[in-house]
This record gives structure tokens, sequence and C-alpha cells, in this order.
């Protein structure tokens, strides 16, 4: 173990063992080494048994890092410490103590599909409508309760609406559906262990004598279950070490809460607090573009990331026209990185949602440039987009039966396997398509809907044609009444695909289907670079968090992309935006780029965004800010300029806009309007005093 090798701060970190400890850690200011280093220092310097320790952190990826960093330190002692993820640690407890909540030692984890059968199985029974009462809506409650620490008796007391009231019924039924079936899910390894130490002091009192010294990674992300289980666990000694970065909180939407980690020197008396703020990762004008950002966010503890690193060049700002143009943007910039030696595992693009990677890949494939996309399916490879397409080929063959067996029943229509077979088998006794030998029961509603659906086909443009699938089929409706982040995010990538329709009847004029199903599938069918090593990497932000890479893209950094449209109705909303943004910078090390453009097809529509506000809150010092314009490629010109900082509107006005027309003003924030337009644009959030828009 060598000290050494450590900054003062982090030796501070490392050395001061007695009592609760919250440690600071910045982006890339080495939290991992710390915590490792720590651990070492304990068993080698203080002489604590490695049994006295417990390390917990978030991800079977960061466990697995920080157990293989200790075991090179301490060597094969180190494969003996209790070193695991929140639910990993559950499940440790839960096979120690099964039986006292009634549980036998051989329970099995139900994995997230199988406690939805559960839920639907439980439905079912209750003769309740699956579509008014969604198998994943129901899920993401249950889990939200048990995430919550509330029992179904105590959630009753939460439950408002009829939906959340039915729910309770239903938790309380599940719960006792898994007991009956000796199992449990996930979130009953974090839940569970509560409840048995709050009924079985004495053994609490077991593991709070045995692990005297607890360590705990990422606390900013913790919800109150982990919180408490930290807490109890701790109790005795209070040698509780917590690192993390409330500015790297960006997991609300899951439960996580970034006061726990603010409300530590509340939770515990006389705490020692070390502030990890050398970066070792990034450029000094990357680290000061994010220290500029994240410094307007009201909740934060307050730390200024600093480096001995070069200065680096500023931040490449690119204002395009399009979002084509964007993406032709990043590739040529791309191919110059290339040219000058760099390889493309060096290299990321990042945005803020997945709807985003479709003109993203599309520009990949068109250069032939090898890429991957983490922490989610390829465009054309999703799920929902294949049942779509699905859908689309059916129209135009209805003779095509793998698509038929594909969507039959997408969304959930009550057609079942053994439905299936039986108009299989008699289709190859008649010798005719599954679709001809459809004649009755749910499946000929299917039919029906098809039918319906090629009578129109032939008087609709593409777009229309999909927006007609999405609302005929109910595949739209499911996504909507399942509210989940997991369903939100396959509508937006449904929506999303009507980009691509409305771009081949705008570059090829009215096209036909049969045209553009050929076209679209030469697209998908391309390699598509899985397994190669050397490749460009495509993420969003929330995916990057905790990687890092010498070359950065950030795109669609805009007002209603990044910051989101969901965001923007409150202050805590738009502060975890603004985190997301500070987590997306400092994963550059040596340089970073910034794209948007000024017209956006997304979701079908196109939009005109104004910059996001994130951008303006990087001071000039540290960022070349450039526009292209469309017809002048080699023009840049200073941003500002787009922008009257002397406007001034009012709740009320009448205003219009070059794109979207007439409107009026509903709302004025510090620097965004809220303005309605007439059907289809709607409500748009607009930059103050930006030149596209005039009063009247």
């Amino acid at each position: 173990m060598k000290l050494d090798e450590l900054n003062e701060r982090q030796k501070e970190a490392v050395m001061t063992t007695e009592g609760p400890l919250l440690v600071i850690a910045g982006a890339g200011s080495g939290k991992t080494k710390v915590l490792t280093t720590r651990i070492a220092y304990l068993i080698e310097e203080k002489g604590i048994s490695f049994s006295s320790i417990l390390a917990i952190t978030f991800t079977n990826k960061a466990a697995k890092e920080m157990k293989e960093r200790v075991v090179n330190i301490l060597g094969n002692i180190g494969y003996k410490i209790q070193i695991s993820t929140f639910h990993s640690f559950g499940l440790y407890l839960m096979h120690e103590h099964a039986e006292k909540l009634g549980y036998e030692s051989n329970f099995t984890i139900l994995d997230s599909d199988d406690s939805l059968t559960v839920i639907k199985k439980i439905l079912k029974d209750m003769d309740l409508d699956s579509k008014e009462y969604n198998p994943r809506a129901v899920r993401s409650k249950i889990s939200g309760a048990k995430n919550s620490l509330l029992s179904p008796a105590e959630y009753e007391a939460y439950a408002q609406t009829e939906f959340e009231k039915k729910v309770v019924k239903i938790y309380d039924k599940y719960q006792t559906k898994l007991l009956k079936n000796n199992s449990m899910d996930f979130d009953d390894l974090l839940m569970l262990p509560i409840i048995l130490f709050r009924m079985y002091p004495e053994i609490l009192k077991i593991y709070q004598e045995r692990f005297e010294y607890v360590l705990i990674d990422e606390y900013q992300d913790t919800n109150e279950a982990q919180y408490l289980l930290t807490k109890m666990i701790s109790a005795k000694y209070k040698n509780i070490c917590v690192v993390g970065d409330e500015d790297q909180t960006i997991y609300s939407w899951r439960g996580s809460d970034y006061k726990n980690i603010l409300n530590f020197e509340k939770d515990y008396e006389n705490p020692s607090v070390v502030l990890l703020e050398e970066n070792y990762r990034s450029t000094k004008n990357i680290l000061n573009a994010a220290n500029s950002i994240i410094k307007n966010n009201k909740e934060r503890k307050g730390k200024v990331l600093w480096t001995d690193n070069e200065e680096g060049p500023k931040i490449h700002y690119h204002r395009l026209s399009t979002e084509k143009e964007e993406a032709e943007d990043i590739l040529h910039e791309i191919e110059s990185l290339l040219s000058k030696g760099v390889t493309r595992d060096e290299i990321a693009i990042l945005y803020r949602t997945n709807a985003q990677s479709r003109v993203l890949e599309e520009a990949m494939l068109k250069h032939n440039m090898p890429y991957k996309v983490i922490g989610s399916f390829y465009f054309y490879n999703r799920k929902e987009i294949k049942d779509l397409i699905a859908y689309l080929k059916l129209l135009y063959n209805p003779k095509d039966d793998v698509n038929l067996l594909r969507i039959i029943n997408v969304p959930k229509r009550g057609i079942g396997l053994r439905t299936i077979a039986n108009i299989t088998e008699n289709a190859t006794l008649r010798g005719s398509s599954i679709y001809d030998a459809i004649q009755s029961g749910k499946e000929l509603s299917f039919k029906n809907i098809i039918e319906e659906m090629m009578a129109l086909k032939e008087s609709l443009s593409l777009t229309e044609l999909v927006d007609l699938i999405l609302e005929k089929s109910g595949m739209r409706a499911e996504l909507q009444a399942e509210k989940t982040i997991e369903a939100e995010v396959r509508l937006e990538n449904l929506e999303e695909f009507k980009s691509i329709t409305k771009t081949f009847e705008e570059k090829n004029g009215i096209i036909s289907l049969e045209e553009f199903l050929g076209e679209i599938s030469l697209v998908s069918d391309v390699e598509e670079y899985k397994d190669k090593k050397d490749v460009i990497t495509l993420m969003t932000v929330h995916s990057a968090k905790g990687l890092e890479f010498d070359y950065v893209f950030m795109a669609g950094v805009e007002e209603g992309i990044f910051p989101h449209n969901n965001s923007l109705m409150e202050l805590s909303g738009v502060e975890e935006e603004r985190r997301l943004c500070y987590v997306a910078i400092t994963r550059a090390k040596k340089e970073l780029w910034i794209e948007n453009a000024r017209r956006r097809t997304i979701f079908g529509m196109e939009s005109c965004n104004p910059p996001s506000r994130f951008i303006g809150e990087i001071s000039d010092s540290y960022l070349e800010a450039l526009q292209k314009e469309e017809k002048m490629p080699s023009a840049r010109v200073k941003i500002e300029s787009k922008i009257d900082p002397n406007a001034t509107y009012a709740v009320g006005d009448h205003i219009v806009h070059d794109s979207f027309g007439n409107g009026i003003v509903v709302s004025v924030d510090k620097m965004i309007l809220t303005i309605a337009f007439p059907h289809p644009t709607g409500i748009k959030k607009l930059m103050k005093g930006h030149k596209s828009i005039r009063k009247v």
C-alpha cells in the first residue's frame, strides 16, 4: 500500500478511520482509489479483521472492480471481504435468516418478467381489465412502495386515486402470493432485511457488532431503503464512511434521494468532512466549463473542481441547421480526429434521450463508421420498432405469416398460444396464409383492424400511416397507460420513427410503402459491429455515468431536449438536468464538443429549439461558440447575436414565431417563455429574446 501515491485530501479520507466520515468526491477525483486504499489501510495499518469490514456500491461492475483492486493490494484475503451491491448484501442477509420471515432457505428470486407474470395472474383473478390496470404500471407502484418501506397497509394511507387504491389490494395479494411460492423480488432484498432487523433487534445487533467499519460508495444514489439499512448497520460503532457527489445525482426518477448526502452531517454527530476537488481526468477548460454550470444549482454542498492537467482546447460549440447536419458535423469532426491517429474507442457521443440515437446511427452507417450503442438496443432492432415495422409489412403483404405471428398479440389482445397453434394448423390444412385462415374469435378482431388500415393506406402518407398504426393497433395507448420510464422511452422511439418516414417523404416526394420497406431493410440489415472493440461509443448521458473518454460529443443540447421538457415545470427537475449536464461534460478528458440544431425533426414533428440554457451558463473564456449556417458551411457566427437581452414579455402577450406562427405567452421564466400555439404545435418553451419571436 502506497499512501505517497495519494494527494493530501485523499490521504485524509483514507486515514480518518474512526467515527462518521463524509467524502465529497468530485468527478475524476479518484474515489475508487480512496475506497480501496482505505480498506487496505484498515487491515494492514489498523489491524482490523477483514470480517469487520462492509463495503457497498451500486452495480455488480463497480463491486467487482473494487474487489479486484483490493485483491491487488492485499492478495487473496481481499476475496473474503464483504464487498457487494446493496441487493447482494440483502440476499446474503436473507439466506441467513429467511425462516424468521416465513420463507424457506431455498427461496427463489423473481426477475422483473416473473413478477409481471404474477401481477397479471392477480389482475385476472380479481377480474380487472389489464388495459385500465396496466401490469407494468402496477408493478412500478408496488416497487415504489417497497423502496419507500411501505407495506400494503401503510401504502393505503398514501393511495389517493382509484388506481392507487386498487394497487393496494393487488400489492397485498402479490406479497401473499410471493410468500406462498417461497419467492422474493428484487425490491424485497432491500425491504425485508429492514423488516427483519425491526422484528428481531438481536439479529441486528449481531451485524452491528460484526461490521465495525462500513463504507458506502455513490451515497448520493441511495433510496429510502438503502439509506435506512446503512444507518441501522452502522448505528453501534458509527465508523461509517460514505463517498459521493451530490452534483452527480441523476437517478431521482428511480427513487434515489440526493438529500441523503446533503443531510449526512445532521444524521451523524460530529462527522469529519473531506472534499476531493482535484480532478485527474479532464483539462482545465473542461473542468471550468463544468464548474460554471453546476454552480447555478442551489441544492449542493459547494465545491470547485480543479486540476494540474493542461489547459486544453476550449469547448467547441457548433450550432447547425438540422439534426442531420449536426450528425454529419459530428462525423466530420470524428474523421478529423481519426486522421490524427486517435482510435475510435477513445471517442463517445452522448445524448439526452434514446430517440436521438437514430439519426446518429444512420450517419455512422452511411459513413461506414463502426459503432456500438451502450445501454440500449440499436434503433431498428428495438422490440417496439420491429413490432411497428411488422405492422407495415403485414399491411403491405397480408400473406407474411412471420410478421403476423409477431404482432397478432401486440399489444396484448388475449390471443393465447393455443389459439395461435389452432389457426396455424388450420392454415396448413387449408393451404392458405394464416391471415386468410382467420375467421372468428379475438383473432378476427385483429384481422378487422388490419383490414380497416389496409382500406385507408393508399390515401395516407407514410407518416400518417404510422400514426394510424400506433392508434388503431393500441400500441400507443398501451404504453401511455403503463406510466413507467421504460414505457415512456419505448413510446418516444415509436414517435421518433415518424421522423424517418417524414425524411423519406421530403427527400423522395411521395414514396410507396414498398419502396420505404425496401430502403429501411437495407439500413437495418447492415452489420452493426456489436462485438468489435475499436468502435465509436453512442449512449445516453445516464448510461455514461462512471465512464470516461478522451473525446466527447454532446448532441442535441437544446431547450426541451437537454434540459428535457418534462423537467421544466419545477426547480428540482431543472437542477437534476443541470447535474446530468455536469456528468456529461466531466466524461471528457481531452476535448469536448457541444452540438445542437436550429431545426430538429423528432417524434415526426419539426421544432425550432433555442440553445440549452446550460450553454449560456458556460463562461465565454472556456467556450468557442460557433454557428455553421445552412447555406454557408464555412461561415461561423457568434450565437449571442441571435438573442435580444432587452426583450420583455408578459403573460397574455400575443406573439408570432418564424416557424410556429401566432401564439400566446402563458408563462414567463427568467430565461424561458412558455407559449401556446395552435394545434398541432401546442405548448412550446422558447428562449426569451430569441430573434425568431416577435410581439404582435
